[in-house]
């Protein structure tokens, strides 16, 4: 089947040539024309089939259809929702490029920038907004979007957005759309009790489903590495030694554990990225396009990096902590293979992990490949980790040591602690200097007569005693003379 047996829009058609497309994947050839039909939909398929194109193409074929009058004013006629800032702008550069025929305008709003030309742009009233319910409920509190003309809404990756504890936000979104409306919902995964949630947001959809739920995709090999935490690490730079493996994309279950990864590939010679929560948006936006470009061999990343992360050429994913959750490791190798490419997907497992492998082997109901890398020494002990780099580490071992227990300041009280100045004793780890009067200090080291503070379990320390003031007739009157001059 052709993209033109499709029904879709002649200037749509030349801009999916353009991209270098000839025939429809099988979610897009399924869902294009229910959607164009007008009716609701729920899309199912495995990553990387093209769900993103599957709602983009049919509803910018009804815009082209159904032109906005030139002496109306310009408002929001698509809303679509996605989970996470990256895959925000993975959309939008895929609308960009099927609608850049088309005089439409298309906006994206997201957190960890500026809300200024966010603002304009809803204001303006573009065509497309494709958003983040966070900050998009941010601006829609301020009333800086008119969604009184909305004619579609698309929720991305809507299983995610509700795993994610999105729901209560996009509940106040789309209470605030019109209820004459197209929904859409698209996902890899889809649990029956997110699917109840649907009859909220859409009216009798149809399901459209490609493949059985959260399988892997066929043209992904799948292989698990049975190795000891500790030499999990090593293994890594092992295999990064094959030339084959040229864009590689590495996910780490925390973002400490991405920056560890990424600073031990930076010290052997690999130039890496690090994608997560903890960067910034233009230090992640940048992550992703030094990755893109080469400029970069290995991204680390969290599973922020598995949804919605389209990045042509990735040769292997490598699972460095297995993940706990049957979908994120679909997910996860979803990111290679994508568009009927090959690719390779490699699982670090130590053996607290093996309950999670065997898991997803019986969901998938089939087992997943054991192999053993060549020249690996599988029984090394662990290497410590230094987080510095490695001129600082030769810099720091030519300085001179200080000398245990020695080096005290300069004083006048003697002793291997060293006396402050004016005779104070040093700390407690020898002789040390006492107070004039021979009192010793208790916190300065020296006792007194230069004794050392006794050992624990010797017995009840000598409490200190205070001064006792004189209390007789004497003593009073004296101190009232000297007070009153008297």
């Amino acid at each position: 089947m052709s993209f033109k047996a499709l029904g879709l829009d002649p200037n749509i058609l030349t801009a999916i040539e353009e991209a270098g497309y000839t025939e429809p994947t099988p979610i897009q050839a399924a869902a294009i024309p229910v959607v164009i039909a007008g009716g609701d939909v729920i899309g199912i398929a495995q990553t990387g089939t093209g769900k993103t194109a599957a709602f983009t193409l049919p509803i910018l074929t009804r815009l082209t259809s159904n032109p906005v009058p030139r002496d109306q004013r310009r408002r929001t006629r698509v809303l679509v929702l996605a989970p996470t800032r990256e895959l925000v702008a993975q959309i939008e550069e895929n609308v960009m490029a099927y609608a850049r025929h088309l005089p439409l305008k298309i906006a994206k709003i997201y957190g960890g920038v500026g809300e200024k030309p966010q603002k304009d742009a809803l204001r303006a009233g573009s065509d497309i907004v494709i958003a983040c319910p966070g900050r998009l409920l941010d601006l829609m509190e301020q009333r800086c979007a008119d969604f009184s003309q909305l004619e579609y809404l698309v929720l991305d990756e809507a299983d995610r957005m509700l795993d994610m504890g999105f729901l209560p936000d996009i509940r106040r979104v789309i209470n605030q759309l019109p209820k004459k409306r197209q929904t859409l919902m698209f996902s890899a995964t889809l649990s029956k009790e997110i699917e109840t949630l649907t009859h909220e947001f859409q009216r009798a959809p149809k399901v459209v489903q490609i493949g059985k739920r959260a399988n892997p995709a066929e043209t992904v090999t799948q292989l698990v590495y049975e190795v000891h935490k500790h030499l999990k690490m090593s293994l890594l730079s092992h295999l990064l030694k094959d030339e084959k493996m040229q864009m590689v994309l590495v996910f780490s279950r925390t973002k400490h554990g991405a920056d560890k990864i990424a600073k031990k590939l930076e010290s052997t010679g690999v130039k890496c990225a690090t994608l997560h929560a903890n960067r910034s948006q233009n230090q992640r936006l940048r992550a992703l396009d030094d990755f893109k470009t080469g400029t970069v061999r290995v991204l680390v990343a969290t599973d922020i990096a598995a949804r919605g992360i389209d990045v042509d050429g990735i040769s292997h994913v490598v699972n460095f902590d297995f993940p706990h959750i049957v979908e994120d490791y679909v997910h996860r190798i979803g990111r290679t293979g994508r568009a009927q490419a090959i690719g390779d997907a490699i699982s670090f497992v130590s053996p607290d992990e093996l309950p999670d492998v065997r898991k997803l082997e019986r969901f998938i109901n089939r087992g997943l490949v054991r192999k053993k890398a060549e020249g690996f020494d599988y029984n090394a002990a662990p290497q410590p980790f230094s987080d510095e780099r490695p001129e600082r580490r030769e810099q720091r071992s030519q300085q001179p040591r200080r000398p245990q227990g020695g080096g005290g300041r300069p004083g006048g009280g003697g002793g291997q602690g060293g006396g402050r100045p004016g005779g104070f004793g040093g700390r407690p780890s020898g002789q040390g200097g006492g107070r004039p009067g021979g009192q010793g200090s208790q916190g300065g080291g020296g006792r007194q007569g230069g004794e050392r503070r006794p050992a624990a379990g010797a017995g009840p320390r000598p409490q200190a005693q205070a001064p006792q003031q004189d209390t007789s007739p004497a003593g009073a009157r004296g101190l009232w003379k000297r007070l009153t001059g008297r």
